[in-house]
């Protein structure tokens, strides 16, 4: 990035400026009133702007220049100059943002160091921002199972457009990480993904966190909307959004731009808009507790995550990844599961799903030692029953039953959750249990036990027998 804006009224000077810069390889551009300034600004934005303060003709001084710059692109530095320059006038600009100040005539090497270093402090924020960024969350997709390979593939398609993006999931499933997949790989990845909570901001301080404001004491407070400019909002919870706010989001989403609360001027945003929610929405929406119009708009490509239990066989595969990443963010011991505790997570209920899953394993580094496998004794163990001295301890659900029943029952429970385990896999099943093909589809059969798709997934239940098929 090397263009830069000259804005002064003596044409001799920034036509002397622009030759110079020239000579060192930038681009420049000239502008000789606020009108000619502004409309390069709306045409592109530069990558640094020399303005004079005092500008002869013209409907806005260098100050009312610089105030606008910064309201609306905060991110360009600007280097005053003028010939009428005094310690007040200089105070005023650096209070409002300048870079520096340079008072006429001025020195073409002073002129030419201040340049260089407005840019490259310029490109170190930029960089030092994209890294913040890509530091805070992962986006790193983990998985290869049926249902995960479906949920890769609708994601890689929407990634090169704008289309927006509605994420659906109980909670705990990893719609932020697609939401943060689907960032990193579009054309919009160097610019900020800004998520916005919907249920852990009070509905009274909404707008202005999501608007910003303008106050005479303290200026110009930008808000979500505002820091998600070239980027993504990510609207986390959506439907927790209140209805005085959803009309005005609907208003942003048409007309692309808004009014910062006790302000004037129209802010004109840029955004890619990607939700989430665990609800209902078209429910919410028949309840009035949600704009149809709003969920419309959001719902233009809608994507359902699914659930840890629809893919099971992900989770030696999650559980490597969790270890390595709590071993490199926290320093927790870098631990290998072992064949078994990999078997008991798998058919573990995980009704917190993903989000569950990472919290067993962060537990089980922080009590168990440094080195050695993870053993299946380490991990919490099931609510139905518990492994104690090699004899196992019945559910009082089980204890009560005959004999046949119990054990029906049991075999019903234990092959769903096998068959599970591996991703609707009859024959991986049949050889983990020791059975024969045909004899496991025999048994299934007698137990009702039936696979289907879901989210891409084989998954195994039980059908419901009618009362006149018996």
């Amino acid at each position: 990035m090397s263009d830069i804006l000259i804005v002064d009224d003596e044409r001799d000077i920034r036509e002397l400026i622009g030759d110079i810069l020239r000579d060192e390889g930038f681009t420049a551009r000239l502008a000789a009133n606020s009108d000619e300034c502004m409309a390069e600004l709306n045409s592109e934005p530069p990558s640094l702007m020399i303005l004079d303060i005092w500008l002869k003709d013209s409907r806005m001084d260098g100050i009312d220049i610089l105030k606008s710059v910064k309201r609306d692109n905060p991110d360009i530095p600007v280097v005053i100059i003028s010939g009428h320059g005094n310690i007040e006038i200089a105070v005023a600009a650096i209070k409002q943002g300048a870079y520096d100040f340079i008072e006429k005539p001025f020195n073409i090497d002073q002129l030419m160091v201040v340049i260089q270093r407005a840019m490259e402090t310029s490109r170190l924020r930029r960089e030092n921002s994209a890294l913040r960024r890509k530091e805070t969350v992962s986006a790193d997709m983990i998985g290869s199972s049926a249902a995960f390979k479906g949920l890769k593939s609708q994601l890689d398609k929407v990634t090169n457009s704008n289309g927006r993006v509605m994420l659906s999931g109980p909670p705990g499933v990893g719609k932020e990480i697609a939401a943060r997949y689907i960032h990193a790989n579009s054309a919009r990845a160097e610019a900020p993904f800004v998520t916005v909570n919907s249920a852990s901001i009070e509905p009274d301080r909404m707008e202005e966190v999501l608007f910003g404001r303008e106050t005479a004491d303290r200026g110009v407070e930008s808000g979500l909307l505002e820091q998600a400019h070239g980027g993504i909002v990510y609207f986390d919870e959506v439907a927790d959004m209140p209805l005085g706010t959803q009309s005005k989001i609907l208003r942003v989403l048409t007309e692309q731009q808004f009014t910062r609360l006790g302000g004037a001027d129209k802010v004109r945003v840029d955004i890619r808009v990607i939700s989430s929610t665990t609800r209902d929405l078209q429910a919410e929406v028949d309840a009035s507790n949600f704009r149809q119009e709003l969920y419309h708009r959001l719902n233009v490509v809608p994507v359902e995550v699914p659930t840890l239990e629809e893919r099971r066989e992900d989770i030696p595969e999650l559980s490597r990844h969790f270890v390595a990443q709590l071993n490199k963010e926290q320093g927790l011991a870098l631990r290998e599961m072992t064949a078994d505790a990999d078997a008991l997570l798998q058919t573990m209920p995980w009704p917190g799903n993903v989000r569950q899953l990472k919290n067993v394993i962060e537990r089980v580094l922080i009590l168990g030692p440094d080195k050695g496998e993870i053993e299946a004794s380490e991990l919490p163990q099931s609510a139905s029953a518990e492994a104690e001295e090699g004899r196992v301890v019945l559910s009082s659900s089980l204890a009560t039953l005959p004999l046949r029943e119990a054990r029906e029952l049991f075999e019903r429970e234990y092959l769903l959750t096998q068959i599970n385990r591996f991703g609707g896999n009859i024959s991986r099943t049949a050889t983990f249990v020791g059975m024969e093909r045909s004899a496991l589809h025999r048994k299934l059969k007698s137990l009702n036990v039936v696979t289907s798709n879901k989210s891409g997934a084989r998954v195994a239940h039980v059908e419901e027998v009618s009362e006149d098929a018996t």
